[in-house]
This record gives structure tokens, C-alpha cells and sequence, in this order.
């Protein structure tokens, strides 16, 4: 099994993967970043390894090579890794850990020996600390020897190795943007909205963060259908009226937005096919200020 890693992108997952491998034996090698500055940064944090402004042949001396730049540069980081590495990338294991690319993107390394596949943590990422990775999923998929690899080191962290089709890649981590990032847009809006009236914002998320979080522990243990609360849940139209016209004149994106979000609630939260039809009209109508 590998015990030397070299990093390429030590940004807020690399970072954090590369600080675990350490503290589980793994030596690190090279660290690439853009800059020195942001290369001995990483190092720092990490607890070891080499910095590196730039790719070099020096990553060829780690058996696996962990590729954790944003999604736009990895497929030149492949390439430039092929360039530079052609033959010598035989029997070495590269991966990458952004969440909607598959293994595809690493076909330049593949070309040349190498055995590729993506390993993406779901799990947020501060860049602060290392976040807890025990029971985390880690979506997995690629060529058998980088798969092994992959679900060796998952398991090593604690977390639970899952396989998963290249194609789905992007619908999973849509998925994943909508429970993290988009949650997140969603409470600070609300926040935006209470500090508008005059509220401050340490007061506003003291007053909506409990509400969020006591929902989601809601949802944990009774169960989505229990757990969903608020005007539309309880069909109550009259009052979303009222929030969909108070938001037009606040911004018409919010508007649009908490429309939206209506209507993707009634196709989570399906029923009987004549309730739907009846809510579906109710929500047409106040979308457009009529009545149903």
C-alpha cells in the first residue's frame, strides 16, 4: 500500500486531507501550489512535506499524487503531470477530489501507466480546521488500483467509502451543494431579512440559527414530513401571499426565490395526486397574484 503522498492544490481539502495523512504515517512529499508563499503556508498546517511554487518532477517520488486544485485546473494538472512525468507515471496512483468530475479528467496520467480516480469527501471544508471525517461519506470511482487506494485511505479516516457511477458524479454533488451551500444562502438571507427591520445581525442569527438547527434535528429524528413546518406546510396560502408580496417590494429575487422554493416543496413533499392539484393551483395563483 502507498505511504507517500505528494499534494498538488493545497487548498481547504487538501489542506485538511493532507494534515490527516500525515497524522496516520503517511510521509508527505511535495506540495504544489501557485505561490511559495501559499506552498509553505500549506506545508505549515500539514505538519510536513516540501513546498513547491509550480509542478516538477519531484512529485514522481511519491507514489500517489492527490490532485485537490478547483475543478477548472485539473485537467491541465493532468496534462502538465503527463508532460512532465510520461513513463514514470506507470504504477503510480493519482487522484482527484473535486466532487462532479470523474475520473475522465485524469486520461492524460491514465495514458502513461498511471491508475486514476476521484475521492471526494462529503464534508464542508473551513479551512480552519480539519472537520470531523469519521462517518463521512467519500464518493468513489475510477480505475481498480486508484479505487483500492481510495477506499483504503477512506477507511483509514474513519469515513464510509461509497462507489459511485462517473456519470452521477454531477447529480451527487448537486445534491451536496444543496444541503451545505445553498442551506447556507437560504439562513442568511433570513438573516438579511430580520437585520432590514432593524434587527442586528448577532441578534438575528441568535434568534434564527436555534430555529435552523432544532429543524434539523427535527428532521434527524422524526423524519422529513414531521420535521416541515411553516405556512405552506400547514396550507395556509393567505399567509405566503403576504410573504410573496412583502418580497417582491424587498427585492424581486428574493421573491422569485422563496417562489421557488415553494415549488420545489410541493414536489418533495407529494401528496395525493387531487392535493396536489389543488395546491399546485394555489401556487400558481399567488405566483401571480391571482386566486386559485
Amino acid at each position: 500500500m502507498h505511504t507517500s503522498v505528494a499534494i498538488v492544490g493545497a487548498g481547504r481539502v487538501g489542506r485538511a486531507l493532507g494534515r490527516r495523512l500525515r497524522e496516520l504515517g503517511w510521509k508527505i512529499g511535495p506540495v504544489a501550489t501557485q505561490s511559495m508563499p501559499s506552498a509553505r503556508s500549506a506545508v505549515r498546517y500539514i505538519g510536513g512535506g516540501t513546498p513547491q511554487a509550480s509542478l516538477s518532477r519531484r512529485v514522481l517520488g511519491s507514489s500517489l499524487i492527490l490532485i485537490a486544485t478547483p475543478d477548472a485546473e485539473i485537467s491541465g494538472v493532468a496534462a502538465e503531470l503527463a508532460r512532465i512525468g510520461a513513463e514514470e507515471l506507470q504504477g503510480r496512483v493519482v487522484l482527484h477530489t473535486s466532487g462532479a468530475l470523474d475520473a475522465g479528467v485524469l486520461q492524460p496520467v491514465r495514458e502513461f501507466g498511471a491508475s486514476v480516480a476521484s475521492m471526494h469527501p462529503l464534508q464542508t471544508f473551513s479551512g480552519v480546521a480539519v472537520p470531523p471525517l469519521e462517518g463521512k461519506l467519500f464518493a468513489i470511482e475510477g480505475d481498480a488500483m486508484a479505487v483500492r487506494t481510495a477506499r483504503k485511505i477512506a477507511r483509514d479516516l474513519g469515513a464510509a467509502p461509497t462507489s459511485i457511477a462517473p456519470a452521477k458524479k454531477p447529480l451527487y454533488h448537486a445534491a451536496g451543494a444543496l444541503a451545505a451551500g445553498h442551506a447556507l444562502v437560504v439562513v442568511e438571507s433570513a438573516v438579511q431579512l430580520l437585520m432590514s427591520i432593524g434587527i442586528k445581525r448577532t441578534e438575528a442569527v441568535r434568534a434564527l440559527l436555534p430555529m435552523t438547527q432544532q429543524m434539523l434535528q427535527n428532521y434527524e429524528r422524526l423524519g422529513p414530513r414531521a420535521a416541515w413546518t411553516g405556512p405552506l406546510a400547514r396550507g395556509d396560502y393567505d399567509v405566503v401571499a403576504k410573504h410573496l408580496n412583502v418580497l417582491q417590494d424587498y427585492s424581486p429575487q428574493y421573491k422569485e426565490a422563496y417562489q421557488a422554493l415553494n415549488h420545489l416543496a410541493e414536489r418533495v413533499f407529494e401528496r395525493d395526486s387531487a392535493g396536489n392539484a389543488k395546491q399546485s393551483g394555489k401556487l400558481k395563483a399567488q405566483a401571480t397574484g391571482g386566486k386559485a
